[in-house]
């Protein structure tokens, strides 16, 4: 290899070199776009918020009190159909001995576990 080659490869390469660095240098001052801006850019160019009006707000309710009422007519004659059957049964309470049984082999477990 001759020499003008060898400079002629080695210039190619500090190019390349130059414009990596350069790359990383505007990587580095570019704010990331994933961060929320300051506080202050942020409200300043934030949308006003809407408000209504007490007259649009009275015609809204006055709808709403209008579903209201029509859907409680629909549902009085509902009303008067008999409610679900209830099942018969009682509450089930544990007799005493069966209690005192269920005691005692609880506490035969436990006896045999702790021997174990």
């Amino acid at each position: 290899m001759d020499i003008q080659s060898v400079v002629a490869q080695l210039r190619k390469e500090v190019s390349s070199i130059e414009a990596a660095i350069s790359a990383l240098v505007r990587l580095g001052q570019t704010k990331s776009q994933r961060a929320r801006p300051p506080k202050s850019t942020q409200t300043a160019s934030a949308p006003r918020k809407r408000h209504m009006s007490a007259v649009v707000r009275a015609k809204i309710a006055a709808a709403q009190r209008a579903r209201w009422a029509k859907q409680r007519a629909g549902a009085a004659p509902n009303k008067a159909a008999p409610a679900a059957k209830k099942t018969g049964r009682r509450p089930r309470h544990m007799s005493a001995a069966a209690r005192k049984k269920l005691s005692r082999l609880m506490k035969a477990r436990w006896a045999a576990r702790k021997k174990a």
